[in-house]
């Protein structure tokens, strides 16, 4: 991969980063408008997937001689996402963030663990300081440090379920980033359509869900097809816990834009757990010093 490559892809994560930070926006505006729980998010990732059918049909062929396994971690890679869109319906939009972001702490776990990856010092550095920082950010406001009603806790699972599907979609063949991101959105919409009646029951839409339905037409075609599209073929170009600490800065966007637009400000013992989680992510992919023998 020559430095340009590298340098596209570092670009696409952080201008997909930015752009999820204000993700949260046509989510609650969905479920203001009759479609709580899922329901909102299966309308947008069902949006995302069919105006992916066309791309998807084109390349039917190449679709059939894909790798199996890689398509399969990309659609998990669309569950993932799924349960931190509904997480975002149902915590505070902070902390949800926060929780999908210890992704880089999962992904060294998972990698030393599963795959047999080295571990240097400055990598399991980073492990604690994530999972103090998530201590500390949980037990904000006094008990247990858990996460608190399913929104914290569909947030903390989908960052681990994007932490094994980037392992997985690095480590397979690669999928043209078209196509991943039609297999993405899929599965997205099977996870979503799966949750959605257990969550909420059946929806109810309001005289507010016309127009709520710009936002679901601009996130399943913005966000999902076309953000997700380049999203897949940067997270190939470049090592999972990068990806991680890339995307990290959805965390500024959307814990400022919570602040402003929903008045979702965090209390500060959250404020320092979350810095320790971002002060986690850095050290990811802080260069870790190689050693060099000397022959004598």
């Amino acid at each position: 991969m020559t430095d340009t490559q590298t340098k596209r892809a570092t670009l696409m994560v952080i201008a997909a980063g930015t752009l999820w930070g204000f993700y949260w926006v046509p989510v609650r505006a969905l479920d203001a408008a009759g479609l709580p729980g899922a329901w909102g998010t299966a309308l947008i990732v069902a949006i995302a997937a069919l105006s992916l059918v066309p791309h998807a049909i084109r390349q039917f062929g190449t679709l059939r001689r894909a790798d199996r396994a890689a398509l399969a971690y990309i659609a998990l890679g669309g569950a993932g996402f799924v349960l931190y869109s509904v997480g975002l319906v149902y915590g505070r939009i902070a902390v949800i963030i926060l929780l999908f972001f210890l992704t880089p702490v999962w992904s060294t776990l998972i990698g030393r663990v599963v795959m047999g990856w080295a571990t240097p010092r400055l990598r399991i550095a980073a492990i604690v300081t994530g999972i103090l920082g998530l201590g500390i950010m949980l037990g904000a406001g006094g008990g247990l440090p858990v996460p608190r009603g399913i929104g914290e806790w569909m947030a903390l699972l989908s960052g681990i379920t994007w932490a094994i599907a980037t392992i997985g979609i690095r480590v397979r063949p690669a999928v043209p980033p078209g196509l991943a991101s039609f297999v993405f959105a899929a599965g997205a919409t099977l996870c979503a359509l799966a949750l959605a009646p257990f969550l909420s029951g059946l929806p109810t839409p309001n005289d507010a869900l016309l127009p709520a339905l710009p936002w679901a037409v601009a996130a399943g075609t913005i966000w999902w097809a076309a953000c997700m599209a380049g999203l897949m073929w940067a997270t190939v170009r470049l090592d999972p816990p990068r990806v991680g600490i890339l995307l990290m800065i959805e965390v500024l966007v959307g814990t400022a834009s919570a602040a402003w637009l929903a008045g979702e400000v965090p209390l500060p013992q959250e404020l320092v757990g979350g810095a320790l989680v971002l002060i986690a992510g850095i050290l990811e992919v802080w260069p870790v010093r190689k050693r060099t023998v000397v022959a004598h």
